[in-house]
């Protein structure tokens, strides 16, 4: 059996177990937010710079015990994800604040900011029941979205593997992938059913993932930058074509790729299981809606790999090298925000700069010192290409 078809074959579970786990209905924003309103504003009115670290702890409470707990993230999470990594983020301030012992004034507005998008948020909840065609929706954009970040990584991998001609390495990447959806069934199964844990446990297991996989994706980025000039690719292939690929790099390709697809799988789970509260034992119009998004990716990652082979050389491994370099910074800054919401990294504001969810950009000290971590070598290495490109013409000059 293929892997390929191995990999439709868990699929198929992946969506299953999301809809069979019970789940409660749809939160009742308005309810959960007038409770946030109540005890955030008794913190707030405590709130004194000399019992900051046990307000933080207060704090931290409101989001855990309440916003997650209730489901109203993952339920925002289902129709805007930039939505809950802005409130994620907003809480994450809060909590900094109040941990550095900030002024009252500080934390009041924060707590504000945070409480008026709260309340924005449940006033545009709309609690009518969803049908048949809304169920379908959701679940067909959920998978759509999970799931094609993660393929632009798979595509980018295979693509190259082929165009270099090892295409019997191929299988590498698969493999990573499969290993991924089982690793996400497993995590999920694991947490829920035997330790039952969520909140900071699960949060902290996203942000080290996203950490890994940013650090994995970078490398492989700044190794494809190497190679891509036709005359250093040629010589690679020159060198690499009878062994194909060294056993480190096929690694670090399947290492990328399954960091890539694990880390969206069980957030996937997730989000089925929460959606099956909703559907009231309608098991048809999720595996539509999944169906569909499952065909769609697989178009989009022919139309993907079928666009590749047409492009140069070069132009193809500077776009695979900047989106796989892309993506690597946008897991560091996510990934900061998780550990800063189970409470492994510390949060240190930052004002005057804005969020930027599709960039993983926060206000915040430590996911943009990550972040920086990954841009500041890139002059270099640009700076190291320009100079071996014009050796390279003076040499075929002269």
């Amino acid at each position: 059996m293929s892997c390929r078809w191995l990999l439709l074959i868990l699929l198929f579970p992946l969506v299953c177990y999301g809809a069979m786990k019970e789940q409660p209905s749809t939160p009742d924003f308005q309810r959960i937010v007038t409770e946030l309103s109540r005890q955030g504003d008794q913190l707030v009115g405590d709130y004194h710079p000399d019992n900051g670290a046990e307000s933080a702890d207060a704090f931290s409470g409101l989001y855990f015990d309440i916003f997650e707990e209730s489901g109203m993230e993952v339920a925002i999470g289902i129709k805007n994800p930039a939505l809950k990594s802005e409130l994620e983020s907003r809480f994450s301030k809060l909590i900094g604040l109040a941990a550095r012992q900030r002024s009252v004034a500080d934390v009041e507005t924060a707590w504000q900011q945070l409480r008026d998008q709260l309340v924005q948020v449940a006033d545009q909840q709309q609690p009518s029941e969803v049908g048949f065609l809304g169920l379908m929706i959701q679940a067909f954009l959920i998978l759509l979205r999970e799931g094609f970040e993660a393929m632009l990584v798979i595509t980018a991998l295979v693509a190259y593997l082929r165009r270099q001609g090892a295409t019997e390495q191929v299988r590498v990447i698969y493999h990573g992938t499969v290993w991924a959806l089982l690793a996400s069934l497993l995590t999920a199964w694991f947490f829920s059913v035997v330790l039952e844990i969520s909140g900071a446990g699960r949060e902290a297991l996203e942000g080290v993932t996203m950490l890994i996989a940013a650090g994995v994706l970078f490398y492989v980025s700044y190794w494809l930058i190497s190679k891509s000039e036709a005359a250093r690719w040629q010589a690679f292939i020159h060198g690499q074509i009878n062994s194909a690929l060294s056993k480190g790099s096929a690694f670090a390709l399947g290492l990328a790729a399954f960091l890539a697809v694990y880390r969206e799988g069980a957030e996937t789970v997730l989000f089925y299981q929460a959606l099956s509260g909703q559907a009231n034992d309608q098991w048809w119009p999720l595996l539509a809606g999944f169906g569909l998004a499952l065909g769609g990716l697989i178009l989009l990652f022919r139309l993907m790999q079928a666009a590749s082979f047409r492009m140069p050389i070069g132009l193809f491994f500077s776009i695979t090298a900047g989106l796989l370099y892309y993506l690597s910074i946008t897991f560091a800054g996510n990934g900061i925000l998780e550990l800063q919401g189970a409470g492994w990294v510390g949060t240190t504001p930052i004002e005057g700069i804005g969020r930027i969810s599709w960039l993983g950009i926060y206000p915040t000290l430590e996911s943009l010192g990550a972040q920086l971590l990954l841009v500041i070598p890139l002059p270099l290495v640009i700076f190291w290409w320009w100079s071996k490109r014009r050796r390279a013409l003076a040499g075929e000059r002269a």
